[in-house]
């Protein structure tokens, strides 16, 4: 009996270590506006109403325990912002190249209320996708699929640019840093459509491209491929020459290749891989470090026949060479699914899990928002509480590994609670990067322990706190760490204290 009790402890003792432990984590969910999966819920609402619907978007993954949100702003080869190189989005305002009204700037707004919640803004772009459906263009006459029809392939029922010419290419570029220029985002954020996945009996119609372009390939799969490296490889530097800190990701399919067709691929059965299908060789782009991290769609469950959920999260870890790899997660697969094992949350905890438990650099990103909408709440709150205390997306050193200095605190007791004010140090910010403040109590003599998120009271860019909490405890300890833009924290400030005499 006693040996059951000490093994029940045991885990008890482990499973609230790896939650307490779980203080760097990047969580996040995809918000899709492409034929308004997620948001805004249809074209043209007003503005007030678009805005509203956004923050509660916003307020709902928070309660999710969400510090970053990916939220698609270039759906199909137009923009949720103000722009001179593509037109309005008519997944926004109902008419393409019209803007919202009253007018404001969507995605300047969608910014300022991620910072304000102290989440990371993760701009998405579909880089080559021109039309989601290639019968009806209803684009400006001054609209790239207008202005330049030789860069245009259909296929599958839709119109994209064409990756293996390089003025495509160059422009896709343009768009991109425009948006890195002139926005405050987190990181760039690209998804797995390259070139499209393939469907049998349709060819990609780029023999031309590939004539004049493609000379000094043997064949066309390779040639793509190099598209795609280049592609990203100039995207990388160029966001980096702009703004350095900005993060670059990209989230594939969820299999490189299939280790049958090559021993370093997973020993799965994909029907289509990124490197052989679309023609996107995730990988290299890691090992040269083109990428801040990598998020593998992996919307499959755990055993299942083909590509198994525990099949390939280890090996996506064994092959993220020193860049960060998080996961994707399929919500999507729990609408309206009766069946096992997406009948109910088991699953998703399971996977939620293992990222916590098994990888190197904890993340995962939830496909997609607005199923939170359309599956039972006790879901949303089932997260809630396994990611309810604050967490720190990973720092990424290669990128800025230097703290700012910690704050000097004082703590003011009083009746209403205990009052925290800081300062920093002059010229503690050189750089001018937005600071948060995050806000440690230990209480009845707990030992300062800055490992312990469960510590953390509250995360803000302000100068003071008023703990209302204060109160109900014998003794207070408070140190206050700062954190900047790249989540690089701090030493611990003094310690301060508050008793109840």
């Amino acid at each position: 009996m006693k040996s059951v009790w000490f093994l029940i402890l045991t885990f008890l003792f482990f499973q609230a270590s790896a939650q307490n432990i779980a203080k760097r984590e990047f969580r996040a969910a995809w918000i899709a506006t492409v034929s308004n999966i997620d948001f805004p819920s249809k074209p043209g609402l007003p503005s007030v109403s678009q805005q509203q619907e956004f923050i509660q978007r916003l307020d709902q993954l928070k309660y999710m325990g969400c510090n970053a949100v990916i939220v698609q702003i270039r759906p199909a080869a137009d923009a949720f912002y103000p722009s001179t190189l593509e037109p309005w989005s008519r997944y926004l305002t109902g008419k393409q190249g019209q803007p919202p009204f009253p007018f404001y700037d969507p995605l300047m707004f969608m910014i300022e209320q991620t910072h304000l919640r102290n989440m990371e803004f993760h701009a998405w772009f579909n880089p080559f996708r021109a039309l989601t459906d290639n019968k009806k263009n209803p684009n400006p006459p001054n609209h790239v699929t207008r202005t330049h029809p030789e860069w245009i392939v259909n296929y599958d029922g839709k119109a994209l640019l064409n990756p293996g010419i390089p003025d495509a290419r160059s422009y896709v570029q343009s768009v991109i840093l425009d948006v890195v220029r002139r926005y405050d985002i987190d990181a760039v954020h690209l998804d797995d459509y390259f070139y499209p996945y393939r469907v049998a009996g349709m060819d990609f119609n780029d023999g031309a491209a590939f004539i004049r372009f493609g000379e000094s390939f043997a064949n066309r799969d390779d040639w793509r491929r190099n598209n795609v490296n280049q592609f990203v490889s100039s995207l990388s530097s160029a966001i980096k020459k702009e703004k350095p800190y900005v993060k670059f990701g990209i989230s594939p399919f969820g299999v490189w290749r299939n280790q049958t067709k090559d021993p370093a691929g997973s020993p799965t059965r994909g029907g289509q891989t990124n490197y052989d299908d679309l023609y996107a060789d995730i990988v290299l782009w890691m090992k040269q470090g083109w990428i801040d991290y990598c998020l593998p769609q992996l919307y499959w469950e755990h055993g299942h026949r083909l590509v198994a959920f525990d099949v390939l999260l280890p090996w996506w870890e064994m092959h993220s060479y020193d860049r960060h790899v998080y996961y994707g997660l399929g919500v999507y697969r729990m609408l309206g699914n009766p069946r096992a094992p997406w009948h109910n949350v088991n699953e998703l905890m399971w996977q939620l899990r293992d990222v916590r438990n098994n990888t190197r650099n904890r993340g995962f990103s939830l496909y997609s928002a607005s199923n939170f909408d359309k599956i039972s709440s006790s879901i949303t709150d089932s997260i809630h509480r396994f990611d309810q205390f604050i967490a720190f997306p990973p720092v990424m050193k290669w990128i800025d590994s230097i703290p700012p200095t910690a704050p000097v605190v004082k703590a003011i007791p009083s009746s209403q609670g205990t009052l925290l004010r800081w300062e920093q140090p002059t010229g503690f910010n050189p750089k001018g990067e937005i600071i948060r403040f995050a806000v440690y109590r230990f209480v009845n003599g707990e030992q300062i322990d800055l490992r312990r998120n469960d510590k953390i009271i509250n995360l803000t860019t302000s100068r003071e706190f008023l703990d209302v909490d204060a109160n109900k405890f014998n003794k207070c300890s408070y140190v206050i760490t700062a954190l900047d833009r790249l989540w690089n924290e701090s030493v611990p400030s003094n310690i301060v204290y508050t008793q109840i005499p």
